[in-house]
């Protein structure tokens, strides 16, 4: 998957009591929700998955991708930084439908879950956020970077919706 740099945004304009870090992992962890609980439903181009989360560690850190089928995109961290709000920039709701419609071609290879822990180092997960449930699954990280793994075309589109988000950072720094 390669290096990420990226640059530090804001997630809030206002104080909040609660540390950066703690906010950015209760966001991750409002997304991992059955999608019709945000009242989103199934349609013609994303039948069973509204979005895809992905959990990449980088060492001693999580990055958490997200991108839905709304064209909404958002990076997370368990450190003091994320990009929200990839919406209001086309090449950034391209990338989130992208990566959305590849996850559809990989409904019935992940697993039901309830259950969100952050990958093992050496590990990436990859979320399914469907209408009525959330899916898993897990891959080494070195088979996406050799292009072994079956995921890859699903890794490849999360990394390239990395990439738009943080040309807004870059953009707007």
């Amino acid at each position: 998957m390669g290096s990420l740099p990226l640059g530090a945004m804001s997630q809030t304009n206002s104080p909040s009591t609660k540390n950066p870090a703690e906010m950015m992992r209760e966001m991750r962890l409002k997304i991992l929700n059955p999608a019709s609980q945000m009242g989103l439903k199934p349609s013609k181009d994303y039948p069973r998955i509204a979005a895809v989360l992905m959990d990449w560690p980088m060492g001693t850190n999580v990055i958490s991708v997200y991108g839905a089928c709304t064209g909404d995109a958002s990076i997370y961290t368990t450190a003091t930084f994320g990009v929200l709000g990839g919406v209001g920039h086309e090449p950034v709701r391209r990338a989130a439908h992208e990566l959305v419609k590849i996850g559809e071609r990989y409904f019935d290879a992940a697993v039901s879950t309830k259950d969100f822990p952050y990958p093992k180092p050496g590990n990436i997960c990859f979320y399914l956020v469907c209408y009525e449930e959330v899916r898993k699954i897990e891959v080494d990280e070195d088979s996406l970077n050799n292009g072994s793994s079956k995921y890859s075309d699903l890794g490849a589109a999360a990394q390239k919706l990395i990439t738009e988000l943080r040309q807004i950072v870059q953009n707007n720094g």
